[in-house]
């Protein structure tokens, strides 16, 4: 199972010093730019499931690809 972790810059020492001790776990911190695609891939799944939700609505694609 993988997880995603957000952790304050203060403490992320210390968690990821901790999970490095446990043997069965295996670390690897996301570069800034990943960090931020990632988090832009989860704001996209999230607005779909709103759309499909029908609590928002969706944008025409020619006003999309105006704003590009």
């Amino acid at each position: 199972m993988k997880v995603l972790l957000d952790i304050k810059d203060t403490k992320a020492h210390f968690i990821l010093e901790l999970l490095r001790n446990f043997p069965f776990v295996k670390t690897k911190p996301l570069t800034p730019y990943k960090a931020d695609v990632l988090e832009g891939i989860k704001e996209a799944v999230e607005e779909m499931k709103l759309i499909k939700e029908g609590k928002i609505k969706p944008r025409n694609a020619e006003d999309f690809l105006h704003e590009l």
